[in-house]
């Protein structure tokens, strides 16, 4: 492929708004870190997104538990889809969005796309598309050759008529791709509001969204919103959204005040782990005293550090369990303070209560009171660990830091073998392919030939990544 054709490829990707999708989409997801996309996982905020989505998912044809949503460590107001069992969530919009329904209309219109097949058609259509381009770059380039030898005046204008035919070309196809993708996204906004009014929810986020961005049209693409560059709102088709919105029989349907609590508890989770110190104290100050605010502050004092931060942290949180015992996230964080405070053996307590009021199905929360158990070095409890972190593994096949610890679990046990192999699985889905075949072929020398985990190490050693 020559120098211009691989400049007109990024170019497609980037109108269509779907270059990190495409990057990753040939890897399991749990391995998007590893290319560009930098996930985080929490169990509020990934329960408050699968009760956002399930009913969406439903309305959509899509079933339950083949869709997930996954957070994007980005500030900016964006979700993507890259495929038929995945939506990117950027942190962001999380905390950008004012109402739960908002991040609901976006999820309505990712849907859309799903259940519309638009990722499969636009890959057909940019891989027809780059053959186009490269029959017009080599009919272009021909053209340009027999100038150079023909020479002359004639040869001049065979040249330009060379050029000409390459520019043309392009223009033509990114023509037809932007009017490909303008029409997914009309379509994927009447399918989404589709799926808000068959679960009784009003189409006002999915507008207040659009028409946020809608005045970004006439910006350039390095002043734009990410969600402006990836859905282009044209007006025509805000004006029909905004019709179809406002005539809906739902809509002025509200967010019952208990989910709304819980999307305001989570954007001040979000904030008080991502955002300086500084920022979320102004953001919320002292004279707030909600819970979300609490929360915020809490997290706060945490990573503020200095003297008296992790004291000051856990008071907090303590203060916060008061009013809500029976909140699993706030006794989490009080372990998440205390274990990465260097009080791994305080933390064990806080994390079973968490884990018991999830009524033992929470694998991160398993495997952060695994992981605070073997920070204790004490040998009585490294096999509770190991049956934490197998539920872990068992629950979610793909979570790599449970593998990973489950890999550290067996070493302090002397069950290297076993050791080496979890942490082959653990590397393998987290990306890095090379080594997790390493650690396969060590862990498959010491287990017994034909059982259950040496098909798994070579499983993993004759795996061949999808081109």
């Amino acid at each position: 492929m020559t120098k211009s054709t691989s400049r007109f490829s990024l170019r497609t990707l980037l109108l269509i708004g779907l270059m990190a999708g495409f990057v990753a989409s040939a890897f399991p997801a749990p391995a998007a870190r590893a290319q560009g996309l930098p996930l985080i996982r929490d169990t509020e905020i990934e329960l408050l997104l699968n009760d956002y989505s399930q009913k969406i998912f439903r309305a959509a044809g899509l079933g339950t538990g083949r869709v997930t949503v996954r957070i994007v460590n980005n500030e900016a107001f964006n979700a993507f889809v890259i495929d038929g069992r995945n939506v990117f969530m950027h942190t962001g919009t999380l905390m950008q969005a004012n109402t739960p329904n908002e991040v609901i209309g976006v999820l309505a219109h990712e849907a859309g796309h799903i259940a519309g097949g638009h990722m499969a058609a636009l890959r057909s259509r940019i891989a027809k598309d780059q053959t186009r381009a490269l029959l017009i770059q080599l009919l272009g380039i021909g053209a340009m050759i027999g100038g150079a030898v023909s020479g002359g005046d004639s040869g001049k204008e065979i040249g330009s008529a060379g050029q000409g035919v390459m520019m043309g070309g392009n223009e033509l196809i990114m023509r037809g791709l932007t009017a490909e993708r303008r029409s997914q996204e009309s379509a994927a906004d009447q399918a989404g509001l589709q799926y808000l009014n068959a679960t009784q929810q009003s189409g006002r986020g999915m507008l207040a969204t659009f028409e946020r961005f809608a005045g970004q049209e006439l910006f350039s693409d390095a002043h734009k919103d990410a969600f402006a560059r990836t859905h282009p709102v044209a007006t025509d088709r805000l004006a029909r959204l905004r019709q179809l919105v406002e005539s809906s029989p739902y809509f002025d349907a509200k967010d019952p005040a208990e989910l709304q609590l819980r999307h305001d508890m989570v954007r001040a989770k979000l904030s008080g782990y991502i955002e300086p110190p500084a920022v979320v104290f102004n953001r919320y100050p002292p004279a707030d005293t909600s819970l979300p605010a609490r929360y915020a502050r809490a997290i706060a004092s945490f990573r503020r550090g200095g003297a008296g931060g992790l004291d000051d942290a856990v008071a907090a949180a303590d203060a916060l369990i008061r009013d809500r015992p029976n909140n699993p996230y706030f006794w989490e964080v009080k372990g998440d303070f205390l274990q990465k405070g260097g009080r791994a053996e305080a933390a064990i307590a806080p994390f079973r209560k968490a884990l018991q009021l999830h009524n033992g199905d929470a694998p991160l929360v398993g495997v952060q009171l695994a992981q605070a158990l073997l920070q204790t070095k004490n040998p009585a409890v490294a096999d509770e660990a190991i049956n934490l972190l197998r539920k872990a593994v068992q629950r979610e096949p793909d979570n790599a830091s449970a593998y990973n610890t489950l890999g550290q679990a067996y070493y302090d046990k002397g069950m290297m073998p076993q050791s080496e192999l979890a942490r082959a699985q653990g590397l393998f889905y987290f990306g890095a392919l090379k080594q997790a075949q390493e650690f396969a072929k060590r862990a498959q020398g010491g287990l017994k030939a034909g059982s259950p985990d040496w098909v798994k190490a070579d499983d993993i050693i004759n795996y061949k990544p999808q081109t």
